[in-house]
Order: C-alpha cells, then structure tokens, then sequence
C-alpha cells in the first residue's frame, strides 16, 4: 500500500495545477459578467441617459456597466441587429464631469466600486501557483529519482551492496583454472576468520588484495567466490559508484562505506574495475578530474586509517594496473598483488567443462582438443563459445551440440561472422587462394612454426581469408628461429602473389604490419638483432594519458634508430626472401593448395601438411 502513494499524490497535485489553470482560463474569458452584456459606445450610452432609459448603474474606475429599463437596439456591421438591456462601455481618457450630474438629473441608481477591486482569481494564481508548480517539479523530480533507485537525501550514501551468504552460491570449487590465486583468497578468508592464529606470530593481516589481469579471466568471478566462502559480510561495489553529478559525493561515499565496514568488521569491501576512480593523479596536459581526485584521496586515507583490531579487508580489480595511482600499489594499503593471467590449456579444459554441464554434447565433441584449439580466450570467451555453440545447434534444430557447432562458434568469435552477399570476380578468388596457399604451404615446410589448424577464403569480419594455426603446447619463451619462421609466414602471401600474378595485393596489409610490429619488438626490446646485439633500445611502453606521451623521450640516439629502421627491414625483407624461396621449392603443392581452395573454400590444416609430406616422400 505504501508504495502506491507516492504515485497517487503526484497524480493529486498534477490534476490541482490544471484545474487551477483551466479555472483561471475560464475567469478570464467569463469574468466580464453575465453572457448577454452587450459593449455600447460611449455615445449611445449618453443618449441613453440623455432619454432617461438607464435603470441603473456600476462604475468602477473607468469601467461602467449597466441596465436599461427597457430593451434598446444595436445595428452592427452589414445591418446585423442586436437587442439588449444590459450592457457595458468605459469612460474616455479625458473624462466627463457632467456625467454625474446627468445621472442624478435622471434618478439613475448609481453603485461605485474600487478601480483596484480584482477577483481573487489572479490573486490566488499569483501567490500560490509559483509554489505549487515548484512543490510539483520537485516531487517529481524526488519520484523520477527513486524509480531509478536513487535518494537525493541519500545522495552522499553508499552505494555497496552487502552478500547474504545463503544466497550466494558461488564457491572456490565452481571457479576453474587460477589456481595460484584461488590459494591466495582462500589465505583472505582464514585472515578474517582466524585472524588471532596469525597475529599470535606477529602477522598482520593484509589490508588491501588487488586482482590483475586480463577482462574476462575471472576477478569478479573470484570476488564471488570470496563472497560465498566468507563467513563475514562481504561489501560489492563499482568505481563509478563513487562518481556522481554533485561535487564531493564520492568522498561522501567512500566514507560512508568504510564506516559500515567497520561497524560490521571483520568484513570485506570488494571495489571492481578500480581503475574508474585509481588513476594516477595529475597526469595529462589538462591536469586530473577533482572529484575523482577527491574520491581517490578519501580512498587512500581510509586504507591508511585503518586500525590493527578492526579487521577489515579491502579487495579490488583492475585490467589497467598501469594507470594505478602509485600511492594505491603502496605497502600498508594493497598489500598483495594476485595476478589472474589467461588460462593454459589443463584450465581451459577445466573451464570448459564447467561451461558444458548444462549443456548436451555430442559424442564427436572433444573438450581437451578444443581446448588445445582455443590459445588466448579467456573464461569469459570460452563460456561464450559454448553459449554460441549452443545457439548454432538450436538453429539447426539439433538436440545436442555438434563439433560442426563448435567450430563455427570458435570461426566467429576469433574471426568475425562470415560475411554474405559478397560476390567476388573469379580473378579476386584465385588471387585469394593463392594467397592464403601462400601462408599453408610456408606453415607447413618450416620446422618451427605452429601447425596449421585450417585455410579458409570465406570472408568474415574484415578478412577476406585466413590460415589459422594452433600451438601443439603452451609457449611462455620464444626462440629466435620460432620468431623467424612466423615472419617468414606472415610474408607467404605477398610472396605468393609475387610469384604467381607478378604483382602486390592490398590483402598483405595486415600481415605486414603485423611482421613490420614484430620485427620491431625482436629489435628493441627482445635484442635478436645482430648488429645492435643484447640490448633492450624500446624501454618501458606506457600509454597512460596524452600528456606522458607527448612528454615521453626516447632513450636512444637518431644514429641508433636508424640502425634500429635498418635492422627492421633486414629482418621483413630476410623473411620475405625465406617465404618465396619456400614457395619456389614446393610450388605444385602452392597450385594444388589453392585449387583446393577454390574448390571447397574451406580446407583442413592436416590436408596440407598431407601433400606437403607426400610430395617429400
């Protein structure tokens, strides 16, 4: 019941404002009087008095209204007549003072009234109706407010939402993969739950836990799983919660949340995507944001205000740990810093397995090779992958998913979705699969590069083909030779068209830059170059704000870039030389790659590697 009021009264008062104002409307237009007053001219209305017809009279100001005691007749335009007895007209500018002594002559009964006498209409809209118009907006506007969950007298509020722990179902055990973090968190939990086991050796508990990595590995999934581990109120909030259109909320916010915190400790206080409000103060030519920068400097003196007994710990995540305030990263605020990387391929599966439990699967479905198949996707891709699977299957009206399923899911999200209605001239499509034939038949004859999974000429997203290639394990060192052997791949498409059509594509674009890229990084910051030797020239890549760049110098010499330019090139053109000699030695199988291409479109990784074996044999 109460929360139909206040929709009620709003209705009440906006219902009062149009009635005031169709009242007014109305006196307006009939507080002249009576419907049959008929306006005369001030002449007709002296020979009137003149022949003793006027009955009686009502002056008020120069206004004079009147009846006669018998009926008169007006002749308007185009002879219309009009009959009246009552009547009104006004007294001229100048006035006529021997209008009185006429009307006395005559017996007229006279009645005066103040020239400021006024309905209380006007009276009342002018003291009232500002007032009600003001009470009615604001209402309004405190209304439209709480509809979206927003107080204006809670303004200065915290935003936080606390976790019941019957209701949060989330455990460690349904978190797959980050097994080193998990650990961490699980310490978290034992900080606050027996917090006297660890200061009996002297051990403080940690104030601040700060979860890096990649969007979508899982942070706030693990803040999740924290919330539904710990028997300790658990606190959930976004930096932009912080943030509002009045100046000092922020700082108004964070108060008010420490303070609950504190009085329901021990607890935790969970802040994802930190960054929102944690970037570093000061940077860029315009100098910082001063309500972030107000919220940020509350934020850090209530971590540092923290006293040993009241055992509150603070968690956070942030995909941009570079751009952290360094004031944040200090010891005694974020103690710990749990990084969740990418998943390897034993957690993808993991993962994977998880995300496949509501789901049917065919029996020709392999989650272990799938997840050798999917290196870089994280968990939140992975999950998506399934969901997209699934969603193909249901198009295609089949009761389980297929690994047909699969692989279109994976080919969209890695690739885009194939683009239709594209019509390409048979002259485009043997330039295409040549190309593409290019990049397989390079994959498959150096010794080092990845293993080609599939060659397409479909289009999807912007690329008009691609040859794909999968790991056979997890890579965290790379070698100069596998290095090289990559350029050399990237350039067997251009060395292809080279070779075959005698000319140069815009469908390189990308590979070059790609290769022009990773040749610069083999100079600069990995030292496989040969004339500049082990030496890291790139230094430290940080794009933070635009007035770091600007301010950003190199820290290496003109001399040494163009030694740097020199060895880049050196190293595309030593690539570009490797993949059309390749090409040259195993050209029948380039001409049979791509007539297979133009053939089928589509073609297994396995079917090249085949030829390529077949033809050594």
């Amino acid at each position: 019941m109460g929360q139909n009021k206040p929709p009620m009264l709003g209705r009440v008062l906006i219902w009062l404002l149009v009635g005031i104002l169709i009242a007014y409307a109305l006196q307006g237009v009939f507080g002249v009087g009576q419907q049959d007053v008929t306006q005369i001219s001030y002449t007709t209305f002296r020979e009137h008095v003149t022949a003793g017809s006027v009955r009686r009279v009502t002056v008020k100001g120069e206004q004079i209204r009147g009846e006669l005691k018998t009926e008169a007749m007006r002749v308007g335009a185009e002879n219309d007549t009009t009959r009246y007895k009552s009547f009104i007209t006004y007294l001229p500018s100048f006035g006529d003072d021997e209008l009185m002594s006429a009307l006395r002559a005559q017996g007229v009964e006279i009645e005066t009234r103040p020239a400021d006498d006024s309905s209380w209409w006007p009276m009342l809209l002018t003291a009232i109706l500002p007032l009600l118009l003001i009470v009615g907006l604001g209402y309004l506007f405190i209304t439209r407010m709480s509809s979206q969950g927003r107080n204006i007298m809670g303004v200065g509020k915290s935003k936080a939402k606390l976790y019941d722990r019957s209701q949060e179902e989330t455990t460690f055990d349904e978190v797959a993969g980050a097994e080193g973090a998990k650990q961490e968190l699980r310490e978290v939990v034992e900080f606050l739950k027996e917090p006297a086991r660890f200061e009996a050796v002297g051990g403080a508990v940690p104030k601040g836990v700060l979860l890096v990595g990649p969007p979508g590995t899982g942070k706030t999934l693990l803040a999740r799983a924290v919330a539904g581990e710990a028997e300790v109120p658990f606190f959930s909030i976004t930096g932009s919660d912080f943030m509002e259109m009045f100046v000092g909320v922020g700082a108004s916010r964070v108060r008010d949340l420490f303070k609950q915190a504190k009085e329901s400790a021990p607890a935790i206080i969970f802040i994802d995507e930190l960054d929102s409000i944690g970037r570093h103060r000061g940077a860029g030519l315009g100098g910082g944001h001063d309500e972030r920068e107000q919220t940020l400097n509350q934020l850090l003196s209530e971590l540092d205000g923290f006293e040993p007994t009241q055992n509150v710990i603070v968690m956070a995540a942030t995909n941009r740990p570079d751009i952290l305030d360094p004031a944040l990263l200090r010891p005694g605020r974020f103690d710990r810093r749990i990084a969740v990387n990418l998943p390897t391929a034993r957690q993808r599966a993991a993962i994977l397995r998880i995300h496949a439990k509501d789901k049917p699967l065919a029996k020709d479905v392999d989650l272990e090779r799938l997840a050798k198949a999917t290196p870089g996707l994280s968990g939140a891709d992975l999950a998506n992958l399934l969901n997209e699977a699934a969603l193909n299957a249901a198009r295609n009206d089949r009761e389980a998913i297929e690994n047909a399923d699969i692989e279109e899911a994976r080919d969209r999200i890695l690739m885009g979705r194939e683009r239709t209605g594209l019509v390409l001239t048979d002259e485009e499509i043997d330039l295409l699969a040549y190309h593409e034939a290019g990049h397989a038949v390079v994959a498959a004859a150096l010794p080092h590069a990845d293993p080609i999974h599939k060659v397409t000429i479909v289009p999807r997203g912007r690329a008009m083909g691609v040859t794909q290639q999968l790991p056979e394990k997890e890579r965290y060192i790379y070698e100069r030779e596998y290095m090289l052997d990559r350029l050399a791949v990237m350039m067997g498409g251009r060395a292809a068209e080279q070779l075959v059509f005698d000319t140069s594509t815009s469908g390189a674009e990308n590979d070059l830059k790609q290769a022009t890229q990773l040749a610069r990084r083999m100079v600069l910051d990995w030292g496989m170059s040969e004339k500049l030797g082990p030496m890291a020239a790139g230094g430290e890549r940080r794009q933070v704000f635009l007035g770091e760049e600007i301010a950003h110098q190199k820290n290496y010499s003109e001399a040494t870039a163009r030694q740097v330019d020199e060895e880049v090139k050196a190293i595309v053109d030593g690539a570009y030389a490797r993949a059309k000699e390749t090409i040259e030695t195993h050209r029948d199988i380039l001409d049979q790659v791509a007539e297979l291409l133009k053939e089928r479109e589509e073609i297994d990784g396995a079917e090249v590697t085949e030829l390529l074996d077949s033809a050594g044999d």
